[in-house]
């Protein structure tokens, strides 16, 4: 299965931050998957679904390539500063976070552009053959995460958006789409990740290759984003769901 967990966004640091990042869920480290194919520009709108209101910034925003220390600055001015560097790749982060939230609705993503560090350790199983399953317990591997990404102040975060965002739309344009605008892909990414089923009680898992995967092929069939919010369980889902409807109404134009 791939490495996602979720983190998710909120400027897309919670949706990376509420979809609380990628965590393997493997035998072992797999290698990193081939580059997605390249996405393809929309159409010209006549204008933003969810246009942001950007934030005035003390002193000139940095050129996205110098933006790593004022993001991390102001990340940890919000989580802390050993929580940015336990759970955080702040190398690059703009451009890893608008790469992760794009690529949450598909069905894989591009481990090397992760914003959130691995989980150490391995998935907890219980069984083996017919009845190998996801192990109650394993939620308890991201409850960490998960902590931390419900327990930030939205309206701070959505503010280090808004300060930034200019970085982000940047980063967007260079992902491939130089006529979107990477806020209403956010409030996108945000409405597929509360349309993922609720987790089961038991998620029976199979190995047809080296790699645990859902052994139901509608839940296989998920897309990675939706995947993660499975494997945190379902009280861990029902969290980050919150946060995410509080996160969309502050990013989002209007009422869902």
């Amino acid at each position: 299965m791939n490495r996602v967990l979720p983190w998710a966004i909120a400027v897309a640091i919670l949706v990376a931050l509420a979809t609380g990042g990628y965590y393997a869920l493997t035998h072992r480290e797999p290698p990193p998957p081939p580059p997605g194919p390249v996405a393809t520009a929309p159409a010209l709108a006549p204008g933003p679904r969810n246009p942001i209101a950007e934030a005035p910034a003390a002193t000139p925003l940095p050129a996205l390539n110098q933006s790593d220390a004022s993001m991390q600055e102001s990340l940890a001015s919000l989580l802390g500063a050993q929580a940015v560097e336990r759970f955080l790749n702040t190398e690059g982060i703009i451009r890893r976070i608008v790469a992760t939230v794009d690529n949450l609705p598909r069905e894989e993503y591009s481990q090397r552009l992760d914003p959130v560090r691995p989980m150490p350790g391995v998935a907890r199983t219980t069984g083996r053959d017919s009845t190998l399953a996801l192990a109650p317990e394993n939620a308890a591997r991201y409850e960490p995460f998960i902590e931390l990404a419900t327990r930030a102040d939205t309206s701070r975060l959505v503010e280090i958006y808004r300060r930034h965002y200019p970085l982000f739309q940047q980063a967007y344009v260079e992902l491939g789409y130089p006529n979107g605008y990477f806020n209403d892909r956010l409030v996108e990414v945000i409405d597929h990740l509360l349309e993922a089923p609720e987790p089961p009680a038991r998620i029976a898992l199979a190995t047809p290759h080296v790699l645990y995967e859902f052994a139901d092929p509608d839940l296989e069939s998920l897309s990675s984003g939706q995947k993660v919010m499975l494997r945190i369980g379902p009280k861990g889902a029902a969290r980050l769901k919150e946060k995410l409807r509080e996160l969309r109404a502050q990013v989002a134009a209007g009422p869902r």
